[in-house]
Parts: C-alpha cells; sequence; structure tokens
C-alpha cells in the first residue's frame, strides 16, 4: 500500500497536521502522535520506503534478535510481522536497495552482515561474517538512484574495521579500511556514504570511540581528510549523499555537534566547520530533513529532539594569502527543542514520502511516530 493512499484514509493524522498548520505558532511543532511500548531492547528504527509501514530492530533479554514490522493505521501502531534471529540486531537501512524489492540490510551484534527480503525472512539473501565484532553502524547507497555507482552497503565495527559490500558480489567485501598494523584498533561508532554524483565518485565517513573523524575516497581507495574532535563520535551524516559534497554533520558524546562545510578542502585548514552544544548530554544522531537538506532533527540522551537549520554565508569560499581557496561556515538556528522521554532517544528516521513524520526510539523500550509542523515553510 502506497503512502499517499494511507494518508487519505487516516482522518486523524491529516486533522492533526491542519490543526497545527493554521494555528498562530511561529516556530515548527514537535508532536508525538502515537507511541507503542516493547518489550525488548530497541537499537534503530527505519521507514519502509513507500509504504506507511517501519521496522524497529533489538534484542530481547534471552540474548535472541528480533525485527518487527509495524504499520500506521486509523487506530495508531499496528504489528503486522516479526522474525527473530539468534543474535541481537543492532541497526538496518534501506539505502542500498531498489524501491521494487525493498531488501533490509541488518548488522548484528555477533559481526553479521545480512540482507532481508521482508516477504520471506527465513533465509537472508545475503550473509557476511567478515566483522569479528558487533556491527555499531551500517550504510547504504544508490538503491532508488540511477546512474550514481554500485548498490552498496558500509558497516563499521568495534573491531576497528569499515567494510564496503556490493552484495552481487558474494562472501568478500569490495573495500575495507582496518587499523594500521601495530596500533590499537578504535571502535568505530558510526558510518556514512556520500559524494555519490556520478558512476566514479564516493566516499565513506566513519567516525570512532576516540573523536576521530576519518573520510575514505572510495575512487582512488585512500584517507582524503581527517580530524579528532577530541569526544567519540557517535552519529554522522552528510546532507544528501547522491550530490557532491556540501555538509557533514558529526554528533558526539559530551553534548557537541559538528558541522563542515565540505565542499571545500584546504591542505593545511582542512574544512571550515562550526560547534554547537545542545541536549546537556551525549548526542545519539543527525537526520536531515529528505526535502530539505539544510534542515536537520538531532537527539539527546536527556530524551529530548533539537530541530536545526543551516544558515549559508554570504561567501562560501575565500582565498589565503597564496592564494588557495578556503571554506568559509556559516550558522545554525535552532528552530524548535521537545522533551519526549526521560531516556537517551538513540534511533530516529524520517520519513520520504510525507514531510514532517518521523519515528524514533528510545531506551524506554517505546517507538514514537512523530509529526513535525510547518517545515514546508523553510
Amino acid at each position: 500500500m502506497l503512502l499517499c493512499l494511507y494518508y487519505y484514509s487516516n482522518h486523524n493524522l491529516i486533522d492533526h497536521l491542519n490543526n497545527f498548520e493554521m494555528d498562530g505558532l511561529q516556530k515548527p511543532q514537535i508532536i508525538c502522535h502515537n507511541q507503542k511500548s516493547l518489550d525488548y531492547a530497541v537499537h534503530d528504527v527505519k521507514w519502509i520506503p513507500c509504504s506507511a509501514k517501519f521496522v524497529a530492530l533489538g534484542g530481547k533479554s534471552n540474548g535472541a534478535g528480533i525485527v518487527e514490522i509495524y504499520c500506521l493505521t486509523g487506530d495508531g501502531i499496528e504489528k503486522k510481522s516479526e522474525f527473530c534471529k539468534k543474535e541481537h540486531f543492532k541497526c538496518g537501512t534501506f539505502d542500498a536497495s531498489s524501491l521494487r524489492n525493498r531488501y533490509l540490510a541488518t548488522g548484528d551484534f555477533a559481526g553479521r552482515l545480512q540482507v532481508w527480503d521482508l516477504e520471506d525472512t527465513l533465509v537472508p539473501v545475503y550473509i557476511s561474517t567478515a566483522h569479528k565484532a558487533v556491527i555499531n553502524s551500517i550504510d547504504g547507497v544508490s538503491g532508488t538512484n540511477s546512474g550514481c555507482g554500485a548498490p552498496e552497503i558500509v558497516t563499521g565495527s568495534r573491531d576497528g574495521s569499515v567494510m564496503v559490500w556490493d552484495v552481487r558480489q558474494k562472501d568478500a567485501p569490495v573495500a575495507k579500511f582496518l587499523p594500521t598494523e601495530g596500533t590499537t584498533a578504535r571502535d568505530c561508532w558510526c558510518v556514512a556514504f556520500g559524494n555519490s554524483y556520478n558512476n566514479e565518485e564516493r566516499v565513506i565517513a566513519a567516525g570512532y570511540d576516540n573523536g576521530d573523524i576519518k573520510m575514505y575516497d572510495l575512487k582512488n581507495m585512500s584517507l582524503l581528510w581527517s580530524k579528532c574532535v577530541k569526544n567519540g563520535v557517535v552519529g554522522l551524516q552528510f546532507d544528501r549523499k547522491n550530490i557532491q559534497m556540501n555538509k557533514l554533520v558529526a554528533t558526539t558524546l559530551e553534548s557537541k555537534l559538528y558541522c563542515f562545510d565540505v565542499r571545500t578542502l584546504h591542505p593545511k585548514k582542512g574544512f571550515a566547520h562550526l560547534t554547537e552544544k545542545a541536549h546537556d548530554s551525549t548526542i545519539w544522531t543527525a537526520k536531515h530533513l529528505p526535502q530539505n537538506r539544510e534542515i536537520f532533527m538531532t537527539t539527546g540522551g536527556s530524551g529530548t529532539l533539537c530541530l536545526w537549520k543551516y544558515n549559508y554565508p554570504n561567501k562560501r569560499v575565500e582565498k589565503d594569502s597564496d592564494g588557495v581557496p578556503y571554506g568559509i561556515i556559516g550558522d545554525l538556528s535552532l528552530l524548535q527543542n521537545s522533551t519526549l522521554s526521560d531516556q537517551p532517544i538513540t534511533s530516529f528516521d524520517w520519513c520520504v514520502d510525507k514531510i514532517g513524520l518521523a519515528v524514533c526510539s528510545a531506551f524506554d523500550q517505546t517507538v514514537r511516530v512523530l509529526i513535525t509542523t510547518k517545515l514546508n515553510l523553510y
């Protein structure tokens, strides 16, 4: 069922949106439209593309992993199906799959990458066990875009490695970035694809527990840029994957988020960036609005959400005394903030098909469907 059909039939949701669009409030409002308590630890949530459904991934107290599929209905959040496996699921993405297949790629606590057909979950359509520890983060690219390279998945693990997978090539990664021999492996907490604007270009950003951010160029198989922000990097996201690199947001353990202008790389100064303090706790993730890349949401360890807008400077590039270009950073505006829980909100996903619709999960074992109003005005 396409998402648009759901919205025409769900009068409660439409009324909820319209009431807040018609009121006198000037700022966007973040509303919890519905919520559901679960009996397991939820590690990630993702919308299923072109549907009114989302998946919740996590693990039960007995160690088993579980994926549940939920649908928005006129009566609230309804569970449609589930499947359980041996190990906790840590993370998931649909972004490497076509809209026809809508395969879910998952990383689990045993270091397995698995790709699932949600219509038949008895056996995964792809599996690899190359990682030696839990897969903390996963991202996909090119599943819905033509002319932007192969459909690929990137995984980051506690074993310190970052691996890139093409599900058409069995058993082995197509690229891997390992800790330098003789050094202590740092826990890779987050990974993100970017710069996939044609068949040749593509980069990966990876964040580590010691505060390192590393950007790998897949075309040249080399380290493009690195920076240490001195706090463990919990989340990374480019504002868009399928354009030339524009902005990258990083979130960290101690209340700081970093926004990098990654359009211009200076050989000495690196990328221009700004720092903001928010949430008074770990900032778990940053997610850009699919319909407007200048707006993004961050989630905090204090159960809070913050909605931000990036404002470009008058000039994005200047030249130093040697004539070498360097970037000029803009600033961030806090559009709204809201407290939803007394526990950390650890995962968040915008709906691509309906502006302002989102789902999130927290340590309180609750999934919440959210509506953010007035985003069409920015």
